[in-house]
């Protein structure tokens, strides 16, 4: 897993490399939860590059979700691989976040 950051003109943006498991998952949501949100500002996880994504994974998302709107911003997801847009169909979660075609279309 690899995880890269940058800022953008609506606020923070992490792009998430490799797989977002059991094993993976603490990194992103330590990373998450230490990056200062202002209100009325985006987090933006850019999935573009993500393998594979399981429970643990999911549960990271959620928490980054939670992670914004207690600094009273929002998140949202960009370039959602097939399979994990599909489990978030699923679970309804495609109805939670903003979603993304890519990074580039979140202005």
């Amino acid at each position: 897993m690899r995880i890269t950051t940058r800022d953008a003109a609506t606020g923070p943006v992490l792009e998430i490399f490799g797989a977002l498991d059991y094993v993976h998952a603490p990194e992103p949501r330590q990373l998450i939860d230490a990056t200062p949100l202002l209100p009325g500002r985006r987090l933006l996880l850019d999935l573009a590059g993500l393998d594979f994504c399981d429970s643990s994974g999911i549960s990271a998302l959620i928490a980054a979700r939670h992670h914004a709107q207690a600094a009273g911003a929002d998140v949202a997801l960009a370039a959602v691989p097939a399979n994990t847009l599909r489990v978030l169909r699923i679970v309804g979660l495609d109805r939670v976040f903003t979603l993304y075609r890519d990074s580039d279309s979140t202005v």
